[in-house]
């Protein structure tokens, strides 16, 4: 499916991005201080507001959400499925990682997320 030029987001999910903003977990903050500035070549947004949801980082020129999974349990886990599903059906592509990745794992993160923004340009 095409990626819709504007997303749709609703009041709260606008409001709760911006406290989620003032409140990242210690390895969204360790990705931040990786990517912004467009240090990757394409500028990242932080809790983005996409419909009634709040992805962890968002490529807009691509359409690109990007994910950072901490420990949860299956209730969780099926609540984010069908989140990323609703979001998808917009055009969105996701990426996930987990904690574990961006704390141990950064450099091979950052290759993976710099191999799919070159393949979805």
């Amino acid at each position: 499916m095409a990626l819709q030029n504007i997303l749709p987001y609703t009041t709260e999910a606008r409001e709760r991005a911006k406290t989620l903003r003032k409140n990242m977990t210690q390895s969204e903050k360790l990705f931040w201080d990786n990517v912004r500035k467009n240090q990757l070549g394409t500028k990242f947004y932080r809790q983005f507001p996409i419909l009634d949801y709040v992805v962890d980082f968002y490529v807009k020129e691509i359409g690109l959400a990007i994910e950072i999974d901490g420990e949860y349990h299956n209730s969780q886990f099926l609540e984010d499925s069908k989140r990323q599903e609703r979001i998808e059906k917009l055009g969105v592509q996701f990426l996930r990682f987990s904690n574990n990745q961006i704390n141990n794992d950064l450099p091979n993160v950052i290759q993976e997320i710099t191999e799919t923004i070159s393949e979805l340009q």
